[in-house]
C-alpha cells in the first residue's frame, strides 16, 4: 500500500527485455535503503526490486502490467517518481494507493498558470472508471485531487513542489501516464452496479 507522495525520483539505466517481461534497473538516492523482495511504486506501479547492485537496483514488469501500465513506454534516461510502500505507523499524507494502475490516459493539456500548472488528461470510458471533482486520483504515482472531472477526462492543478520533485516537469501534450482511480469510489461503484 502506498500514499501517492513521491519520495524520489529514479533514472532508468538499462532496460532488458526476456521473452514477455521486461527488467529495468534504475538509479535512485533511495537504493541503499531498498531490499530485494521490497515493493516500490514506480510511476505508480508496485514493481518487487529483483537485484541490487551498487547504487542501481532492478524490478521486473510481466507482460499484464506492460499492457495496463506506460511502463513499456520507458526509455534509458527516463525518470520515474518513486514511492515506497507505506509504513502503517506513519501519517497518510496523501490517499489510499495501491499500487495497481487501473488503465493510461493521454495528457491533452499542460498549461502553466503563472507559479501553478494545470494538466488536462483523457482516459478510455468503456474500462468504466470515474473522477469526481476534489476526488482523489493518482497519476504516474502521485496523489493528487481532481479539479474538473467530466465523463472521460478530468483535470488536476499542480503546485510548484509538485512540479519540480516529480515527473510533472517533464510531462508534456500527448504524453502516456497510468492512473490508479480512488480504491474506495472504485468499491462503491461496484456496489451500485450490483
Amino acid at each position: 500500500m502506498f500514499t501517492g507522495i513521491i519520495e524520489s525520483a529514479a533514472k532508468v539505466m538499462q532496460i532488458r527485455k526476456e521473452n514477455t517481461n521486461l527488467h529495468l534497473s534504475l538509479r535512485c538516492e533511495l537504493t541503499t535503503e531498498l531490499k530485494i523482495d521490497q515493493s516500490v511504486a514506480h510511476n505508480g506501479v508496485c514493481l518487487t526490486v529483483v537485484a541490487i547492485d551498487g547504487d542501481q537496483y532492478t524490478v521486473t514488469a510481466i507482460e499484464e502490467t506492460l499492457n495496463k501500465t506506460n511502463i513499456g513506454d520507458l526509455k534509458e534516461g527516463a525518470i520515474v517518481n518513486i514511492e515506497r510502500a507505506m509504513k502503517m505507523n506513519a501519517r497518510l499524507d496523501g490517499h489510499i494507493v495501491q499500487g495497481h494502475v487501473d488503465q493510461t490516459a493521454i495528457c491533452t493539456q499542460a498549461e502553466n498558470k503563472d507559479g501553478s500548472w494545470i494538466f488536462s488528461f483523457e482516459y478510455d470510458q468503456e474500462l468504466n472508471n470515474v473522477t469526481i471533482k476534489k476526488g482523489s486520483i493518482c497519476i504516474n504515482g502521485v496523489s493528487l485531487t481532481v479539479v474538473d472531472s467530466k465523463t472521460n477526462s478530468f483535470s488536476v492543478a499542480i503546485i510548484p513542489y509538485t512540479y519540480e520533485h516529480t515527473g510533472f516537469k517533464t510531462l508534456s501534450q500527448g504524453d502516456k501516464v497510468n492512473l490508479e482511480f480512488d480504491v474506495i469510489g472504485k468499491y462503491v461503484k461496484r456496489l451500485m452496479n450490483l
